[in-house]
């Protein structure tokens, strides 16, 4: 599924490293041409669930989905930041990237949503001196 350059793909997957360099949190990005749900949060929960987000120690995971071609995304997180994050922080979130996304600059929307849910992630699970990366910090792309 090439949706991304590769100059595109490196900053994403560089926005997560650093992102993740900074705190016990784990962040997945997943990408999706159409959704295969009736909505993007759906997704974003079913996808959560099969690359074993729920399954970090500190239930600090963060995950974005963006169907391409349906114009859709939603961010979720794990009970560990839900419980520490202000009520309206997803949507602020969403907020920030969809500035992006507007002007067709769909990469940079990402990395601005990776950036902020970081920096929330930093603030409440600052990384630790035996943090491990639990998850990979690629891109994953869906099924379709």
């Amino acid at each position: 599924m090439t949706i991304f350059s590769v100059e595109e793909q490196d900053l994403i997957v560089q926005a997560i490293s650093v992102a993740e360099s900074k705190t016990s949190g784990e962040i997945r990005l997943v990408i999706d041409r159409k959704l295969a749900f009736p909505s993007a949060f759906e997704a974003a929960v079913d996808y959560f669930n099969k690359l074993n987000m729920g399954k970090t120690q500190l239930q600090n995971g963060v995950l974005i989905y963006l169907a391409v071609d349906d114009h859709q995304f939603a961010i979720i997180g794990d009970k560990g930041i839900n419980e520490r994050v202000a009520p309206d922080f997803w949507n602020a979130t969403k907020e920030k990237m969809i500035t992006h996304f507007r002007e067709n600059a769909i990469a940079k929307g990402l990395v601005e949503g990776i950036h902020h849910a970081g920096e929330q992630l930093q603030t409440f699970y600052p990384r630790r001196l035996d943090d491990i990366n639990e998850l990979p910090d690629d891109i994953y792309y869906g099924n379709n």
